[in-house]
């Protein structure tokens, strides 16, 4: 059955999380750490059938190279509490080939991501299904949170707005310093722009659809939205949750995001299932 999935989170030292280990996991891959001291090796993990790294033309070349890139991410965050990256974790269709959702990935990460001047570090999961249940192919993708400059040199995520009076002089706090409010460099954190990614994706696939002849369609907008109500969700455990805590997306984690955030599920010839 179709399914709508997009979610983003962040990867964030507060919460204990490393992106270098994030990104080792998505990529299945062997990282080294250099801001911890640690290895991440997921080499043994199955599943993964693709992954890529896309920049924007301001971005040196060298971040094509995973572990420099996140390494890089790493460093340029000193804060104990610094959020490194967004994580976005998004549904692929069962009712398309590999190769058609290897495509609309890299055209939804190419557009809609490095179109705005993002990095992404996307990696396409197809987990076998030993039980004989439905697959769950999604892609992954890691964009670091501060920006890259024409210069190429990380940027600012945000900058001082200072507040004035109406003769337009800067307002002074009781310590003597003027009051500021801390403003985003870029739009991506942006509740519209969640919104924007969602509704871009779900008319992708949607457009896929209807060039395939289906009549199933996906629906960008929440169950609360459609006024449905939501399906119930699966139980994680202790395991489960400890890798999620540490930024590192399961199979069950992902079906619950994918069940309380959005939207709407549908068979392929477009009738909504029950919620």
């Amino acid at each position: 059955m179709a399914l709508f999935h997009l979610h983003v989170t962040q990867v964030k030292r507060s919460a204990g999380q490393s992106v270098v280990t994030s990104a080792a996991y998505r990529a299945g891959e062997k990282l080294y750490s250099e801001y911890y001291g640690e290895v991440s090796d997921y080499t043994h993990k199955g599943g993964v059938v693709c992954t890529d790294i896309l920049l924007p033309p301001q971005a040196p070349n060298q971040y094509q190279d995973r572990a420099t890139l996140w390494n890089a991410v790493e460093k340029a965050e000193r804060g104990k509490k610094a959020q490194l990256a967004y994580s976005f974790d998004i549904a692929l269709q069962n009712e398309f080939s590999l190769e058609e959702n290897i495509a609309l990935a890299r055209q939804f990460v190419s557009e809609q991501l490095v179109g705005r001047g993002m990095i992404a570090d996307f990696a396409i999961h197809q987990p076998d299904k030993e039980d004989g249940g439905i697959p769950n192919p999604h892609f992954h993708v890691l964009c670091p949170i501060r920006p890259i400059e024409p210069d190429g040199k990380w940027g600012c995520k945000q900058r001082r707005r200072y507040r004035l009076d109406e003769d337009g002089n800067r307002i002074m706090g009781e310590d003597g310093k003027p009051l500021f409010d801390a403003v985003p460099t870029t739009d991506w954190g942006s509740p519209e722009t969640l919104e924007h990614w969602r509704e871009a994706w779900a008319a992708m696939v949607n457009a896929k659809f209807e060039e395939k002849g289906l009549t199933c369609r996906i629906d960008h907008r929440s169950y609360e939205r459609q006024g449905l109500d939501l399906l119930p969700t699966v139980h994680e455990g202790v395991a489960v949750r400890q890798m999620e805590a540490k930024g590192i997306p399961t199979d069950k984690g992902d079906l619950n995001r994918w069940i309380k955030r959005p939207t709407t599920f549908c068979g392929i010839f477009g009738r909504k299932s029950p919620a």
